[in-house]
């Protein structure tokens, strides 16, 4: 039996798990949850147009208060499998640290909580429940994992009084912060049309470039904001710029940008997107252009600070001996779904090796955040 989070974690991290391919990691949760008592139910998830997805519900007790713990077991790929200093899957142990893709992000964690989970129940609950949401989606589209997880679990009465995602939320050392929200993000693609011609008859055709760059910079010549009291300012980057031209001698017919917006609780996309039209309209000077934004299911959320928060905070003290700061910075997870259900916040693992060529985890980070996820299950449910 996998009891220990560093066997557990090597399990998980020996499963191919690449979004949105399961590779075995939810049979062996499926299979551990249940020797300790948990219900557990799979459940795969289709939308056209995506993959279909494997997803786990697993549940101990019958009544409240419930608390949650989430992640998922899908990973980024490798990469060049060549600069990895082991087999990405092999979970080799090596100098006090597990090395593997996901060991970080976020098969630590789960490993962690579901240690944690299985010990506390083994003592048996007086009185609520503990839910583990397994998805294999989080890396990928973020369709058919989590927010259907919790759609289903909701439609036949299953209710959450709080939860805590597993993502790695620390920035320098284990216990330096606690996530309580996320910013929003929003793409959208900016084109401006003009009129192909020879670059040396330039008054036969009209050159989108310029327009382009004047457009843009008047997206970033003032902040979009200042900032909140939990949030940083929106962020708006301009991560490509682009006119398919393979020719020295032609002015291209038009030239498009890519923006990335990470926005605080100040906006909405659809209040972003107005803003961004205003800006594009005032700078236009005559220039056709189009702005198309894409579908956006990444809203800034804060879980305000309150009895849960702290309590979190302060198992994780306990067992670390640091003070958390409160954090909203970062990219997204699927806590932004899981907010419309119960107040979440996000505490993992270190994240600086995240997504990288030879991610790992210090063997003894993986015990003490075990240690401090069973904390918290004692003050929860004390």
């Amino acid at each position: 039996m996998l009891t220990s989070p560093v066997e557990l974690c090597r399990a998980l991290v020996q499963c191919p798990s690449v979004t949105p391919h399961d590779g075995g990691a939810l049979g062996i949760l499926e299979e551990v949850l249940g020797a300790a008592g948990f219900a557990t139910q799979r459940l795969i998830f289709s939308e056209a147009g995506t993959p279909d997805v494997d997803n786990l519900y697993a549940r101990f007790g019958t009544s409240a208060p419930v608390l949650a713990f989430a992640g998922h077991t899908d990973v980024v790929p490798v990469g060049d499998a060549a600069k990895w200093s082991f087999n990405a899957f092999a979970a080799e142990i090596a100098g006090g640290a597990l090395w593997g893709r996901g060991a970080v992000d976020m098969k630590g964690a789960i490993a962690a909580f579901a240690s944690a989970a299985c010990a506390f129940a083994a003592r048996g609950l007086n009185k609520g429940s503990i839910v583990l949401l397994i998805t294999g989606d989080e890396e990928g589209p973020a369709i058919n994992g989590t927010e259907k997880l919790l759609r289903w679990a909701f439609e036949r009465g299953e209710r959450l009084d709080h939860c805590l995602v597993g993502e790695p939320t620390c920035a320098q050392a284990l216990g330096d912060a606690v996530k309580i929200g996320r910013r929003g993000s929003l793409n959208a693609t900016l084109v401006v049309e003009g009129r192909q011609g020879h670059a040396a008859y330039p008054k036969r055709a009209d050159n989108p470039i310029p327009k382009l760059l004047r457009q843009l910079q008047a997206l970033i010549a003032e902040p979009l904001d200042h900032g909140t009291a939990h949030f940083e300012p929106s962020n708006l980057e301009i991560v490509s710029v682009d006119v398919g031209n393979p020719a020295f001698n032609v002015i291209p017919a038009s030239a498009r940008a890519q923006i990335n917006i990470r926005f605080n609780d100040l906006w909405t996309p659809q209040a972003l997107e107005g803003e961004l039209r205003r800006r594009l309209d005032k700078a236009a000077q005559g220039a056709r252009f189009s702005l198309t934004c894409e579908a956006c299911n990444a809203l800034a959320f804060l879980t305000e600070p309150g009895d849960f928060t702290r309590l979190v905070a302060a198992a994780v003290e306990k067992k670390t001996g640091r003070k958390p700061v409160f954090s909203t910075t970062g990219g997204t997870s699927d806590a932004r779904f899981i907010r419309h259900y119960c107040p979440v916040v996000e505490f993992g693992l270190v994240g600086t090796m995240a997504h990288m060529v030879d991610e790992r985890v210090p063997l003894a980070e993986l015990d003490a955040l075990a240690g401090i996820y069973a904390t918290l299950l004692e003050a929860y449910f004390s």
